[in-house]
């Protein structure tokens, strides 16, 4: 029989250890190996040379927070079944099961509004099947119906264990120190009161540290001019590969992602044949294919693909108010005439866009419990920072456009 009760080391917990079979099982299951070949912070890494860790790094230091934290609210006598700790286990190991190449790119360009996370729901429920429906519980706390919210808070909320872990493990890979939160400290302050997750009181420093901290790292790292101008040239990569495959051109491109490039893909006819397709697809396909558009004879393709093979990329602006359009035209005839290409191809090269950032969502609060039992919101709780302020969403504006020459 095999050893089941492995450990993993990760540069930021130390080691982790695997609760039973059953989640042993699944980490050794091709759709969940598939993490290790996912970036977890898509083009992020020609911004932070470090940034190269995969969603599979992600998805384990997730698991490892969640058992502390089901260590901590036992300790604090709030009741949680063996079945319920095994479900909040599954449940965050697969929470990012369904993303795809390079993380975000693939919901905006090859498969029509469909997110990673019903992509990652429909993962489950194949796995549900083949894992004889030990997953039921785990897909009800996923979607947030369960009865007992505190644990759908511990998946998908203000503080769950997903930030908990992609902040701190982000800032670690790109050396972003601002980033750096104390997440055992958070976890070790959590409770339960009336069925929700509160913190308390010793913990609003944390609280706040893990607000501002979410906000430097949005601005800093995941909304950093470059990594958004690449991700935007990613996307309209695979965007105009699919319109020149509509139009009967025949690209190289890996069996999975041709499947994706001739098939229209939305919610209603992604089906089991899909699933699979989309289970061998991952950021190789994505790059092995742009290292051979990067010769292709369209204008477009090639060079949308040599910019990021290369790293030779768009100029960005980011301003705080919307780009005038005359400006924007600017640029689109500029490069009609020295290209002599049509609008609509120059539109590859020229656009604009928005990026908004809000630390805090009023509508999921983070509770802070005061020791004589009154629970309040940290916004009212905080006297350090003004976190109101976090609770707005600032958005800015940009433009991109090629330097000099293409």
């Amino acid at each position: 029989m095999q050893n089941k009760l492995k450990i993993f080391n990760d540069p930021i917990y130390g080691f982790i250890t695997i609760p039973n079979s059953v989640i042993f099982d699944l980490i050794e299951h091709k759709y969940f190996q598939r993490l290790r070949r996912i970036s977890q912070m898509g083009m992020s890494y020609l911004v932070y040379p470090g940034a190269h860790h995969t969603r599979f790094h992600h998805a384990l230091g997730c698991m490892h927070l969640m058992q502390k934290a089901v260590n901590t609210l036992r300790f604090k006598g709030v009741s949680i079944s063996k079945d319920e700790e095994q479900a909040l286990y599954i449940a965050i190991l697969l929470h990012d099961i369904g993303h795809g190449p390079f993380s975000h790119a693939m919901e905006h360009s090859i498969v029509n509004g469909v997110s990673h996370e019903q992509i990652s729901l429909l993962f489950m429920e194949e796995l549900n099947k083949e894992f004889n429906l030990s997953l039921t519980l785990a897909i009800e706390i996923f979607k947030g119906k369960y009865p007992r919210i505190f644990l759908c808070q511990l998946i998908s909320g203000q503080l769950d264990m997903d930030r908990a872990d992609y902040l701190k493990r982000d800032s670690f890979y790109t050396g972003v120190a601002e980033g750096n939160i104390n997440s055992q400290r958070l976890i070790a302050m959590l409770n339960v009161v009336d069925n929700e997750l509160v913190v308390e009181e010793k913990g609003v420093y944390s609280v706040e540290k893990f607000l501002m901290a979410r906000r430097l790292m949005y601005w800093q790292v995941y909304l950093h001019k470059t990594s958004v101008a690449a991700e935007q040239l990613l996307i309209r990569v695979l965007k105009r590969a699919k319109e020149l495959t509509s139009q009967g051109v025949v690209l190289q491109a890996s069996t999975a992602l041709k499947y994706f490039l001739i098939n229209e893909i939305n919610l209603t006819n992604f089906n089991r044949d899909t699933l699979e397709n989309f289970a061998k697809l991952d950021d190789y396909d994505i790059v092995s294919a742009m290292k051979e558009w990067q010769f292709h004879e369209d204008f477009v393709l090639r060079n949308l693909s040599e910019m990021l093979i290369n790293r030779t990329l768009l100029k960005v602006k980011i301003k705080n108010k919307p780009i005038k359009k005359e400006k924007l035209q600017k640029h689109i005839k500029k490069l009609k005439t020295d290209y002599s290409i049509s609008e609509h191809e120059a539109n590859y090269f020229v656009f604009t866009g928005e990026i908004s950032n809000q630390a805090y969502q009023k509508d999921q609060q983070i509770k802070i419990l005061y020791k004589t039992g009154k629970v309040q919101d940290i916004i009212k709780a905080t006297d350090q920072l003004n976190l109101k302020f976090l609770s707005k969403t600032v958005t800015k504006y940009y433009i991109c456009y090629p330097k000099e020459k293409l």
